[in-house]
C-alpha cells in the first residue's frame, strides 16, 4: 500500500473518531420540520468499480451538503466536494481526482432512515486525464440522528468524457447542523 493511501485512511479514521467523540447539539424535532436549511460536512471513503478498479483500489474525499427541508419528510440537496482515487503501485498514471457537484432529493421513509438520489457533474482536476466533465448518478441510503450524525452508503456512476466510465461504492460519515 502506498504511503498516500495509509495517510488518507489515517485522516479518515481520525475524522471519524473526532466526529463520534465530540460534543453534539440536538436538533429540535428531527427531520420532519418545514423550510429548514441544514449543512452537513462529511468524510468519504470509496471502493472504485468498473474501469477504475484496475487503476485505483481506494478513493477518499470530503463533501459539503446543503439541505433544504421542503415538506414533511422530503428534502432537496446540493452536494459538492473532492474525491481522490489513489493510483495502484503498478500504475504509471498519477492519482485521479474529481470535484462532484450534485443536486438531489432525500426522503425519510422511517424516522432517521432515508433514501437519496442525486444527479450532477464531475469535474476532472488532473491535466493528465484531460479535465473532462462527467455525468454523475448516485442512488443511496442513509441514517441521520437528531444529534447531527449522518451515515450514508451509495453507488455513484460516473460516465462521459474521454476517460472510461466507472463507478464507486462510497461511505459518507458526516456531521450536520441547522443554519
Amino acid at each position: 500500500m502506498k504511503k498516500q493511501s495509509i495517510k488518507a485512511w489515517a485522516a479518515f479514521l481520525a475524522f471519524t473518531i473526532l466526529l463520534f467523540t465530540g460534543k453534539t447539539y440536538s436538533q429540535t424535532s428531527g427531520h420532519d420540520s418545514r423550510n429548514v436549511w441544514r449543512l452537513g460536512i462529511g468524510a468519504e471513503a470509496a471502493i472504485p468499480t468498473g474501469n477504475m478498479r484496475d487503476l485505483s483500489h481506494i478513493a477518499v474525499g470530503g463533501t459539503a451538503r446543503l439541505q433544504y427541508d421542503i415538506k414533511g419528510t422530503t428534502s432537496l440537496t446540493l452536494t459538492s466536494g473532492y474525491y481522490n482515487f489513489f493510483a495502484r503501485e503498478y500504475v504509471v498514471r498519477p492519482d485521479y481526482a474529481i470535484i462532484p457537484v450534485k443536486v438531489g432529493a432525500k426522503v425519510f421513509f422511517v424516522p432517521h432512515a432515508y433514501i437519496i438520489g442525486e444527479i450532477g457533474a464531475g469535474l476532472e482536476t488532473k491535466e493528465y486525464y484531460g479535465k473532462n466533465t462527467k455525468l454523475i448518478l448516485a442512488p443511496g441510503v442513509g441514517y441521520a440522528t437528531n444529534s447531527g450524525v449522518d451515515i450514508g452508503l451509495r453507488y455513484e456512476n460516473i460516465s462521459g468524457g474521454s476517460t472510461p466510465d466507472f463507478g464507486m461504492v462510497a461511505l459518507r460519515i458526516a456531521y450536520g447542523f441547522r443554519l
